[in-house]
């Protein structure tokens, strides 16, 4: 405190008291500066808020452990750092806009000393770090808190830096870059005052790596919210007269700032079983089991991570929204983050999960869609897809360094609904979607968190402060789930309770998964190595966070849901002759492919039902859905409305109005067709709950097949059609074949997948021949068969041992390249900037093994030069002016994704227009200009020539 009173801290807080001309925004269009203290003192206001009402206790506790103070203490060092972070703008950062320099003092203007300019957080790390030794933080080694508290300003604009202590950081080497005498002494005189106003007296005893992590997150929000214009502008026009006054006014403002941004966590209600979950009556054993022995274990052990196992249809939504309310009624986490593999399973869980949140009646709640396709979803508005405001999608971010622009917000009358889990207008920009208390969300948008990529702190932050559902973990290949590994390390690290649910998940991988979490949780790979951390099946396995002991699942209440859902299932294989495969001249004719898909639903065509047609790749179900509409006699007007063909590169609004028609058409529910048949691809693999009488499916891995096969006569109330003559469900496998009869997987398929879980897989049916399937009796034994230890199976056969071999090969390397770019394990960070090493873009990080996609929007040039979305020219597109906010839905609901390589061709023709190009989810697309008098002519791309077809979608063709 004596340092404090030296340079007269209550009299700079007064009116005159301290420079007030430098400034830290700066409206061109108003021609306002807003003093940069103002803007600190704005940013550790808002920062106190966020800990009180964004903040869980969870959240709070840890942080105040990783400092070694008190709740309440901590609170005041967060709001003191997060005020600190632009203090580098005292800096060469001020002759930056030449109209707020010249407001500038003339005793600072003159103090320059040839200063150097640079990034501003690095300012603000570097000069920070020798008034935080000052005050007493140590500083002298690379986690000593004081670097580490310097570490996280620098980090607020996304990437921590390297703190170069005896180098560029050494305090005469800032001096001579930051300005003279007076700049110094304003910074120190700034920072002092900061801390007086904050409270943030106490010195912490460490700063630990999770606790810097959410601590640069608050510090991430606190701005961005303090950045808004229509928050500074205002005050810049009629400012305080002192700092005291600024910042009391400011404390009263910012929980208002805080409730109008959404962040403010809501306690759902309690309600009975029945209503939170659309009417069920009650539960089934399996979640009965998790709401009676995981209520006890949470409230005995505290949060940690379930796994739980179950046949599609069996109920694991349901159990694991259930597990939510259970660990978050501990108070340590408030909300849930759901995700899933697809975009078409995040739009089907994001009704289920905003119907969840309704029926619980809240005032408000939030409920967000995070894909980079969120923007086809019907529940979101035109108005948040405006510039200012893209969309959820954070697959393209701002190009500036600096994101101090205005995030705006919606004007009186411009929202056409008001449901109250609609996500509102702040949780609507960039990067923060995934802030709000309950989301659904790909796998891809959680695992950046684990990736070095900008604000990776702020999705750690976002994450951790709910429960966290992974759903459909079976289908994430291994560079993926490398991945999700990490991700687990971390949100055990931050005391985040997670749900792992999945069908088809071998053993050996839910215990990596399992002792993952662990091992974040301060119990080390070898202590757990002894766990058996597998979960029954049916059935769930617990291990809490605390000491890493493990519940399982009554017996009894796993036998008698596996009795409720029993049954029993053909998978038959039926070699077939695929058309890539050309058979020599003297062999006997054989059963083509397109033939017995023809045989298995023709008597759909002819006497009614419903199926589904899986097919390996986009080109085999677009030559399959052409083969049915012709070979077949479609009777009530032919095959439109009943032959539906549903694949990933259509366009975005025409692929969401059929997926929700499938969902909706063949629900429990649904009004049932009297003739539907779905040609497909993978799309509909995951978390659609829907029913088919007959089902075909190109041969794929044995998991991909029983999830399929759950969908399957899976509702027990439907009344199958009379010529059904079999009394159990029959998926017909067509496994295509060489003329020998040996299994041959087209050039096509095998990108895919790895080849050797598609020859595993039909090696394993072929010596099942005629046998049913017991379910769920024999689905982990069928699993651990193919996708556990697969060596006895692989040694029945030559080709078989080469392939598993190459197998796992492959996998060894997705998961040697996965580890290359993740962030190490937070006791493996020695320094803040050990979890940026690699500067990678979000939109250049790969969280999948592959090529980026890139958009295509296929347009039509009409006569006159000028582009349209229909051939006929009626939805002409604005070239020359910056499209509406309604323009650009549209414009990016007739996007669909394609190859990187099938556009690398790409020429001047494929050129968006120029005033596209500012907007951020426009200025990625590639045209495809099609000819509006010959539409059905390619366009040329290099090699790759692309059409859309109405019917068919994209169609691609190779030299």
């Amino acid at each position: 405190m004596r340092w404090e009173r030296s340079v007269g801290v209550r009299e700079d807080a007064r009116r005159g008291g301290i420079d007030l001309t430098p400034w830290g925004k700066f409206d061109r269009g108003a021609w306002a500066a807003y003093p940069l203290l103002f803007h600190l003192l704005d940013v550790a206001a808002l920062a106190g808020v966020v800990w009180d009402r964004y903040l869980t206790r969870g959240q709070r506790r840890l942080i105040a452990a990783g400092l070694g103070l008190t709740l309440a203490e901590a609170r005041c060092l967060v709001m003191f750092i997060a005020g600190l972070h632009d203090l580098g703008k005292l800096s060469a950062f001020q002759e930056q806009e030449a109209l707020a320099w010249a407001r500038v003092s003339d005793i600072l203007r003159a103090d320059t000393c040839n200063w150097q300019l640079m990034p501003h957080e690095r300012a603000s790390m570097h000069s920070v770090l020798h008034l935080l030794a000052e005050a007493g933080y140590p500083a002298d080694t690379s986690d000593s808190p004081g670097v580490l508290v310097a570490q996280i300003l620098g980090g607020h604009h996304g990437r921590f830096l390297q703190v170069d202590i005896d180098g560029a950081a050494k305090a005469s080497r800032v001096n001579l870059a930051l300005g003279g005498p007076a700049w110094q002494d304003l910074r120190r005189r700034y920072f002092v005052l900061l801390r007086h106003l904050t409270g943030a007296t106490a010195l912490p005893a460490d700063v630990s790596v999770p606790a810097a992590v959410l601590i640069t997150g608050i510090g991430v929000i606190a701005d961005r919210l303090a950045s808004q214009r229509h928050y500074w502008l205002p005050k810049a026009q009629a400012p305080a007269f002192g700092a005291g006054e600024h910042y009391a006014q400011a404390v009263r403002d910012a929980p208002a700032v805080v409730e109008e941004s959404g962040l403010t966590r809501i306690t759902l209600p309690q309600v009975p079983f029945t209503q939170a979950h659309g009417g069920l009556e009650r539960p089934n054993a399996l979640q009965a089991s998790v709401i009676e022995q995981l209520t006890t274990a949470v409230g005995e052990k505290g949060p940690g991570i379930l796994a739980v196992t179950d046949a599609t249809g069996g109920g694991k939504s349901v159990a694991a929204l259930e597990a939510a309310r259970i660990f978050n009624a501990s108070g340590d986490t408030a909300g849930i983050l759901w995700l899933l593999p697809t975009t078409a399973t995040t739009d089907a869980a994001y009704d289920l999960l905003e119907a969840y949140v309704a029926a619980h009646h809240p005032e408000h709640a939030p409920v967000s869609l995070v894909h980079s396709h969120s923007y086809d979803n019907t529940a979101y508005t035109d108005h948040r897809l405006a510039a200012h405001e893209p969309s959820t999608s954070d697959a393209y971010w701002p190009d500036r360094d600096d994101g101090d622009d205005d995030e705006g917000r919606p004007t009186a009358g411009e929202r056409p609904e008001e449901r109250v889990t609609v996500p509102d207008g702040w949780l609507r920009g960039w990067d923060r979607a995934l802030l709000a208390q309950f989301t659904v969300a790909t796998h891809d948008q959680a695992l950046m968190a684990a990736l070095p990529v900008r604000f990776s702190a702020l999705r750690m932050l976002a994450l951790c402060g709910r429960t966290v559902i992974v759903d459909e973990v079976h289908t994430l290949p291994p560079f993926m789930r490398q991945a999700l590994s990490r991700l687990l390390h971390w949100l055990g690290a931050l005391g985040c309770p997670v749900a792992l649910l999945s069908a088809t998940l071998p053993g050996h991988i839910s215990s990596q998964l399992v002792r993952s979490y662990l091992d974040g949780a301060g119990h080390p790979h070898p202590a757990t190595a002894q766990l058996d951390c597998r979960p029954p099946y049916p059935g769930w396995l617990y291990a809490a966070a605390s000491d890493a002991s493990l519940t399982r699942i009554d017996p009894a209440a796993a036998d008698a849901h596996a009795d409720r859902h029993h049954r029993r299932a053909d998978l038959r294989l039926h070699p077939v002759r695929h058309s890539s495969c050309t058979d020599p001249e003297d062999t006997p004719a054989r059963e083509s492919r397109l033939e017995r898909i023809t045989q298995e639903i023709a008597p759909i065509a002819r006497s009614g039902g419903c199926a589904a047609v899986y097919c390996a790749t986009m080109a085999d179900a677009q030559t399959t859905y052409t083969h049915l509409r012709t070979a077949l006699d479609w009777p009530d007007g032919g095959s439109d409305g009943q032959l539906l063909l549903l694949h990933a590169r259509l366009p975005g609004h025409q692929r969401e109005a059929l997926t929700r028609r499938i969902r909706t058409d063949l629900s429990a529910t649904g009004e049932r067709p009297r003739r539907l048949v779905v040609v497909t691809t993978s799309l509909l693999d995951m978390s659609l709950n829907i029913d088919v009488d007959v089902m075909v499916s190109d041969l794929a891995p044995l998991h991909t097949l029983l999830q399929r096969l759950g969908r399957l006569w899976r509702f027990d109330h439907i009344k199958r059609p009379d010529w059904l003559s079999s009394d159990r469900p029959r998926l017909i496998v067509l496994e295509p074949t060489d003329h020998r009869g040996r299994t041959l997987l087209p050039p096509a398929w095998r990108p895919l997948d790895s080849p050797f879980l598609s020859l595993a897989t039909a090696a394993y049916l072929a010596r099942r021949p005629g046998q049913p399937l017991t379910l769920p009796d024999d689905v982990q034994q069928f699993v651990e068969a193919v996708h556990g230890d697969a060596d006895a199976l692989a040694r029945t056969d030559a080709v078989l041992r080469r392939s598993h071999a190459l197998h796992q090969a492959r996998t060894r390397t997705e998961e040697h390249h996965s580890l290359l770019h993740m962030v190490p394990a937070w006791h493996d960070t020695l320094s803040l900037s050990d979890l940026h090493r690699q500067n990678l873009h979000p939109r250049e990080a790969a969280t999948r093994l592959g090529a980026m996609p890139r958009r295509l929007l296929p347009v039509y040039r009409m006569s006159g030069g000028r582009l349209a979305l229909d051939a006929a020219g009626t939805r002409p597109l604005s070239e020359h002016r910056k499209p509406t906010t309604a323009q650009i839905r549209t414009i990016l609901q007739h996007t669909l994704p394609v190859p990187a390589a099938w556009v690398a061709g790409r020429t001047r023709d494929h050129r968006i227009p120029v005033s596209w190009r500012s907007h951020a989810l426009l200025a990625d697309l590639v045209l495809l200009p099609q000819d509006a008098g010959d539409p059905s002519r390619p366009v040329r791309f290099g090699r790759h020539r692309l059409h859309l077809d109405g019917a068919l979608g994209l169609v691609h063709t190779e030299d």
